[in-house]
């Protein structure tokens, strides 16, 4: 079993990553802003609270995520591991998945952090909000306060898994196929 962090700030391609790596490596991919766009779209309790968040740009505080998380992760026992996107984004957080996987005997086997320049993420969410209807993406300011909070609150979970040698660093910038396989190459180097 492998467990992936995919890590990097909105807008880095991390859900269309995901999906090939899903396919290739058999993973289940565990998406907060999906789940949380579900409650969203649902009009569930959960959804309503997340909303509250997400459309000023911030996140959603770290035990609304965490219950989320662990109730996903117990719903798929038979999975041969997970791609987490969008989770942890931060290091409480980061924290706490590692817990929940060390009492499924399981841990995060790498993270895999899309490094993006800032003007491309930008273009790549004003035509995500047009492509895909993602009104959160059509706000510049809301853009600019999710990249702002991405910088001070999410990006120093990179540490974390720093710190205990899962965290490896790829290039976001190219063709969709080329990073694709950029992150193929670190997978299998690590699962061998």
């Amino acid at each position: 079993m492998i467990n992936i962090v995919l890590f990097g700030p909105p807008g880095a391609g991390k859900g269309t990553q995901a999906s090939r790596l899903v396919k290739k490596y058999n993973l289940f991919h565990l998406s907060t802003g999906d789940v949380f766009r579900f409650n969203i779209k649902n009009e569930t309790d959960l959804g309503k609270l997340a909303r509250s968040y997400m459309d000023k740009g911030q996140l959603v505080p770290d035990d609304v995520t965490i219950q989320l998380l662990i109730s996903e992760v117990e719903k798929h026992p038979e999975v041969e591991g997970f791609i987490f996107d969008g989770f942890p984004r931060t290091q409480p957080q980061a924290k706490a998945l590692d817990e929940i996987l060390t009492q499924r005997g399981t841990s995060i086997g790498m993270m895999l952090a899309l490094e993006v320049e800032e003007e491309e993420l930008k273009k790549r969410l004003t035509l995500r909000a047009i492509d895909s209807g993602r009104p959160d993406d059509a706000d510049p300011a809301v853009v600019q306060k999710r990249i702002q909070v991405y910088n001070s609150e999410t990006a120093p979970v990179l540490d974390f898994y720093r710190a205990q040698g899962k965290a490896v660093l790829v290039n976001g910038v190219g063709e969709i196929d080329t990073i694709t396989d950029r992150l193929y190459a670190e997978i299998d180097a690590v699962i061998g």
